[in-house]
């Protein structure tokens, strides 16, 4: 093939790679697909590569059975094997060479173009593996530990995507990966059930004499949801000075899905605590009046009380 052949090839499977990333995002990812939306295409495309991998790699831990018995053993192979293509894939790319899988393509090519450092992905797969060993955590502290991996982490990879004005954003956007997490888990208790985990820390349980396998609303378990939605809401308040140390554009893909997912909270409340009946979900319309309204104003946080 020659060279111009080779570039043209190369182009055509990174726009195919990206748009399968945006389509993953877009299915799977809405708040970080509404966020984005408010990027330059450099930058939303990047995102859109970053949250595909997580996506993917998420997905091999949370197959059903995953972790279940013979499955275990199978599941650590395959996401050992994904870590394994995303490595030799990302050396392709710092080389100029072409990875064949256009998906995998575009994530490297995002990881080399925006320069996420490799240590922010060993964090990374190494919660990912724990997801195939554990399914209790003690203590909030315990749980930190996992999320330092799954949650704070991907705040650090977006940042190179997101150009911060100041190196004091590291620390709001680790916050707001925590944030985000820890809304994922007290939404998807039941989802996680099914699974055999339980991300609520083990102590609060006890605290409250909460128990999620019932899978009902008792009044010991709004009073357990009701703790950790207020520790949630201070991660927020914490990663919220972050959002005036960014760019404009980037300021309002934060701004926005900041907002949509605290507002997971507010439903959770609104619907008395009952994460057990049907996954909580910000309708597509106030995702969209939210997206407007931080345009509007991108330096001032919206409210995240949902209106009555």
């Amino acid at each position: 093939m020659s060279g111009a052949a080779a570039t043209t090839d190369r182009a055509q499977r990174l726009a195919e790679g990206y748009r399968r990333c945006a389509r993953l995002t877009r299915e799977y990812g809405t708040t970080y697909w509404w966020g984005a939306m408010l990027l330059p295409r450099a930058q939303r495309r990047q995102v859109h590569a970053v949250y595909a991998l997580c996506r993917l790699a998420d997905d091999i831990v949370d197959a059903p059975q995953a972790t279940t018995g013979a499955h275990a053993a199978g599941t650590g192979q395959a996401l050992h094997a994904f870590a394994d293509r995303f490595t030799a894939a990302v050396e392709v790319a710092r080389r100029g060479g072409l990875v064949e899988d256009p998906v995998m393509a575009a994530i490297a090519d995002t990881v080399r173009a925006s320069g996420i450092e490799r240590e922010c992905f060993d964090r990374f797969f190494g919660a990912m593996a724990m997801d195939l060993t554990t399914t209790r955590y003690e203590t909030f502290d315990d749980l930190v530990g996992y999320m330092e991996g799954s949650a704070a982490v991907i705040g650090e990879m977006m940042l190179p995507v997101l150009r911060p004005l100041r190196p004091e954003a590291r620390e709001p956007a680790r916050s707001l990966g925590f944030a985000f997490q820890l809304t994922n888990f007290l939404r998807d208790v039941g989802e996680d059930l099914d699974r055999g985990r339980v991300y609520v820390p083990q102590a609060d349980l006890r605290r409250f004499d909460a128990d999620p396998w019932l899978r009902r609303v008792t009044p010991q378990w709004r009073a357990l949801l009701a703790f950790e939605i207020e520790r949630n809401r201070e991660l927020y308040a914490r990663a919220d000075p972050g959002i005036a140390m960014l760019p404009p554009a980037s300021a309002r893909c934060v701004a926005t899905a900041r907002v949509l997912y605290s507002r997971i909270l507010d439903r959770i409340e609104r619907c008395d605590y009952d994460v057990f009946s049907a996954r909580v979900r910000v309708p597509r319309p106030e995702k969209a009046w939210v997206a407007a309204a931080t345009v509007v104003n991108p330096r001032r946080v919206p409210r995240t009380e949902v209106a009555a």
